[in-house]
């Protein structure tokens, strides 16, 4: 967390009015445990639809997706990536009552926690460490943007996000942008084979 605060301070040197400890009246893990089955549902409802308007593709359905890549596990990767939540998408029933009623809980833990947080304190972002803020935006289709603020021990890049309210993506991008050229955090990516 000592990155983060260097960098809200940055953030300040540069002129941003930075207001700290701001609770989304929101449970995370509320968030967390209906989000995904609503995620699920809703991926293989989206995706399938897609994949059947595709004229020259081996795929057409999420069913043939996860048949492509237990045919080929070498190229697809498996062993690295898996593909546990294509299985588990392909497993749901689409979207019944009791899907309708996470996805309408979910829209009103995001107008009752982050959008009635960035109105009353009148915010243009959040910022956050990336994996605190995802969840939070994804449940309402808010935009984020997130940028390297870091690298551990290991050298692997940790981000900061940068979330608002939809419409906001000019100024997100503005910030992040601002913020990369101020903390110049980022470099160019090492791969190992």
């Amino acid at each position: 967390m000592r990155v983060y605060e260097q960098h809200l301070a940055r953030m300040r040197k540069h002129g941003a009015v930075v207001i700290e400890n701001l609770d989304i009246a929101t449970n995370s893990q509320d968030i967390v445990s209906n989000e995904g089955t609503a995620m699920l549902t809703e991926f293989k409802s989206s995706i399938n639809e897609y994949l059947a308007d595709l004229s020259y593709s081996p795929v057409h359905s999420l069913a043939d997706i996860i048949a492509f890549n237990k045919a080929r596990p070498i190229e697809e990767r498996l062993k690295d990536f898996g593909q546990q939540n294509l299985i588990f998408a392909q497993n749901t029933n689409g979207i019944d009552r009791l899907e309708r009623a996470r996805i309408r809980w979910l829209k009103e833990l995001s107008v009752n926690g982050l959008e009635k947080l960035m109105k009353e304190h009148q915010l243009d972002a959040i910022v956050a460490p990336e994996h605190y803020a995802s969840n939070h935006l994804a449940i309402g289709g808010h935009p984020g943007i997130v940028v390297p603020a870091g690298y551990n021990e290991k050298g692997v890049p940790f981000g900061i996000c940068f979330g608002g309210l939809q419409g906001y993506e000019p100024r997100l991008i503005e910030m992040a942008y601002a913020f990369e050229q101020a903390t110049k955090v980022r470099r160019p990516p090492m791969f190992k084979p």
